[in-house]
């Protein structure tokens, strides 16, 4: 069925334009744009994840590459997982699984951005006991058309690649056998792939997700309606950011019902601070793994670490609803 282009959604398509790695000067298409889905009201915030313990110990790191297709759509996605051996260094490729059951954090990257270009933020979560997907979107991802409208299509994208991520968990022969908590996980996003995220809580709720992590995104295209199970939320943003204004960001946090918290870098961009400022990274590292610690884990010590990581050295300022 065709969908009706709405003034909202051009203006969600001329801020897209912007994202990550995009030329303001590319002229979106309006092609392949999902239909909105009205979403169910939201619940009572009343936490998905029982209490546990998140692993104490630093994991080496594996990575391997999926080869995925929804319906054409070709998803080639990055796995990043825990590791048996000795922790430190580079991602090791191949490497056997560590021993465990691990909750799955599923990555969406920025407009003109690739999983790559987030490796070591996202080997830094695996280290700490996730297992982390990242798929390579068809028509926002580094070498691709630009078409914005398909933000829209990419909360299903994520969705499908959550199927597969978990369908190798009981996959005989495959080395996550065994390995992967599908009662545990949490989207993730910057930029573009934050659009995607929210929409994941919103217009195409998934209700396996527990938690999200949002950078530098906004709700315009997939609205606010955040709804379904309470799944805890944290929203990171740069102050200064030139693509996606801090209000911006700022106002979609406002609208989640539910347990939330807000890290702010007064001094932050659209992402090469977060991304590659040492500081700033190991800030924005800590604290989003002390967060998918608490709201995956159900780690209880987790959750009051998070304030201090996130004040540490006036990096960055902390809104804390948790």
């Amino acid at each position: 069925m065709s969908r009706r282009v709405t003034p909202a959604l051009l203006a969600s398509a001329v801020l897209l334009a912007g994202l990550v790695g995009c030329s303001t000067q590319t002229r979106p298409s309006q092609r392949g744009a999902a239909p909105p889905v009205e979403p169910k009201a939201a619940a009572t915030p009343t936490p998905q994840v029982p209490a546990g313990r998140a692993p104490q110990r630093t994991f080496a790191v594996g990575v391997r590459q999926l080869k995925l297709d929804r319906n054409g759509r070709a998803l080639p996605t990055t796995l990043w997982y825990p590791a048996a051996g000795q922790s430190g260094g580079a991602a090791r490729r191949p490497a056997a699984a560590a021993e465990g059951r691990f909750p799955v954090v599923m990555f969406s990257h920025g407009l003109g951005g690739r999983p790559d270009d987030y490796a070591t933020l996202l080997t830094r979560w695996a280290a700490a006991g996730f297992v982390v997907a990242a798929p390579a979107f068809p028509h926002t991802s580094k070498g691709a058309d630009k078409n914005v409208l398909d933000v829209l299509n990419q909360p299903a994208d994520v969705s499908y690649v959550l199927d597969r991520v978990l369908a190798l968990g009981t996959t005989a022969d495959d080395p996550l056998r065994g390995r992967l908590d599908g009662e545990r996980v949490a989207a993730a996003g910057h930029s573009a792939g934050g659009v995607t995220t929210i929409g994941l809580f919103t217009v195409a709720r998934d209700e396996r997700l527990d938690a999200g992590v949002v950078f530098a995104g906004t709700a315009l295209g997939v609205g606010t309606a955040f709804a379904g199970a309470a799944a805890p939320q944290l929203f990171v943003h740069g102050e200064l950011d030139e693509v996606v204004e801090y209000a911006a960001g700022k106002a979609a946090y406002d609208k989640v019902p539910w347990p939330k918290a807000m890290l702010s870098l007064p001094k932050g961009d659209h992402g090469r601070t977060m991304l590659k400022d040492k500081a700033a990274l190991r800030v924005v590292s800590d604290t989003s793994v002390e967060f998918l610690r608490w709201s995956l884990y159900g780690d209880a010590a987790a959750k009051k670490r998070i304030p201090t990581d996130a004040t540490r050295g006036d990096i960055a300022t902390f809104d804390d609803h948790l």
